[in-house]
C-alpha cells in the first residue's frame, strides 16, 4: 500500500508553548482519514507543516514521497488544499476563476467543477464576494475536484457552513472519492458529521496521537462505564484499563478498552463496589468526548 503522508517524530513549539510532541502517523492511499482533536491538540500546525508552510524543529514529514517542505510544483499539482476557510479570488466571477485555475492543472476536468456549481442555482458570472459562504464552499470544492489530485488535505472544511451546505459538500466528497479512488484529509470541529465519512482516524492531543486506527474498530473496543457517584474512588485513577474518568453530580464515568466482566474483576481488586455498574452506549461523539475529556 502507498504510503501517501509519512510523519516521523515531529516537534514543534512556539516559544515555550510545545505544540507537537513527538507526532508520528501514517496516511496510505485511498479513503478518507480524519485528523481529531480539541482546539490546541496541534491540528492546524500539523496542517502547516504538511503543505510546507512550516518546518518542524525535528522530526520527518514526507507528502506523496517528497520532504513536505521541498515539495516540487510538479507533484504539488496532485495535491488539492482547502486551508483557512474558502477565500479564492473573491472578486473574480465562477467562470472567471474556473479558467483562471484550469491554467496550473494539467488533469484539469472542467466538467467536473461545473457538475457541482451548477447545483448552487447561481448565474456563473456572479462574483464569489456576492456569493454565501456555503455557496463559495461548493466552488472550492469543484476547483479541487477538477484538479482530479491524488492526495486532498481539507482543514476544518466545515466552518461556517449551516447544516444543509455540510451535507451537501460531504455527500458530494463521498462520491468523488469513491469514483476517484482520491485520498483525503480532512480536520473538522463538527465530530458527528465525521462520523458518517471518515474510515480511518488519527485523534491528537498534547501534540501526540491518542489513537490512530479505523473508525469502527476504536468504537468497539472503547467503552464507557458508569457508577453510582456515592461508590468512594480514592482508589481509582487512569491505569490499568481506565484510560479516563470524568466526575459527575449523580455518577462517574470510567473509560476503557474492556468489557464489563474485565472492569468489574479490576474495580473489585481494588476494593470499589461494583454494584450498580452499568454499561453505557456511545455514539462516536461521545467516544470522541469520552477519550479527550470534555475540558
Amino acid at each position: 500500500m502507498r504510503q501517501m503522508i509519512t510523519c516521523r517524530d515531529l516537534r514543534h513549539s512556539y516559544g515555550d508553548k510545545v505544540v507537537l510532541d513527538g507526532l508520528s502517523f501514517d496516511i496510505e492511499q485511498g479513503g478518507i482519514f480524519g485528523l481529531l482533536g480539541k482546539n490546541g491538540a496541534g491540528k492546524t500546525t500539523t496542517i502547516n507543516i504538511l503543505m510546507g508552510f512550516l518546518q518542524p524543529l525535528s522530526g520527518e514529514c514526507r507528502v506523496l514521497g517528497l520532504p513536505s517542505h521541498g515539495i516540487s510544483p510538479e507533484v504539488r499539482q496532485n495535491i488539492g488544499l482547502l486551508h483557512e476557510q474558502f477565500i479564492q479570488y473573491d472578486f473574480m466571477g465562477i467562470n472567471e476563476i474556473e479558467r483562471f485555475h484550469s491554467r496550473f492543472y494539467p488533469k484539469w476536468e472542467r466538467d467536473v467543477f461545473y457538475d457541482l456549481v451548477s447545483r448552487l442555482d447561481v448565474p456563473h458570472d456572479r462574483r464569489i464576494s456576492r456569493m454565501s459562504c456555503g455557496q463559495r464552499s461548493q466552488v472550492v470544492l469543484g476547483l479541487i475536484m477538477a484538479q482530479k489530485p491524488a492526495l486532498m488535505i481539507l482543514d476544518d472544511y466545515s466552518m461556517g457552513l449551516d447544516v444543509g451546505y455540510r451535507r451537501l459538500f460531504l455527500d458530494f466528497l463521498q462520491e468523488y472519492v469513491r469514483e476517484q479512488g482520491t485520498t483525503v484529509l480532512l480536520t473538522s470541529h463538527v465530530v458527528q458529521d465525521l462520523d458518517k465519512i471518515i474510515d480511518r482516524m488519527i485523534i491528537i492531543q498534547h501534540g501526540r496521537v491518542l489513537v490512530e486506527g479505523h473508525k469502527e474498530t476504536f468504537l468497539e473496543s472503547f467503552r464507557q462505564f458508569r457508577l453510582p457517584a456515592s461508590v468512594p474512588l480514592d482508589k481509582l485513577s487512569v491505569e490499568g484499563p481506565v484510560v479516563a474518568l470524568e466526575q459527575g453530580r449523580s455518577s462517574v464515568s470510567v473509560f476503557g478498552y474492556c468489557v464489563k466482566t474485565e472492569m468489574d474483576s479490576y474495580l473489585s481488586s481494588l476494593g470499589i463496589p461494583v454494584q450498580g455498574l452499568e454499561e453505557v452506549f456511545m455514539d462516536f461523539e461521545d467516544a470522541f468526548i469520552g477519550i479527550t475529556g470534555k475540558y
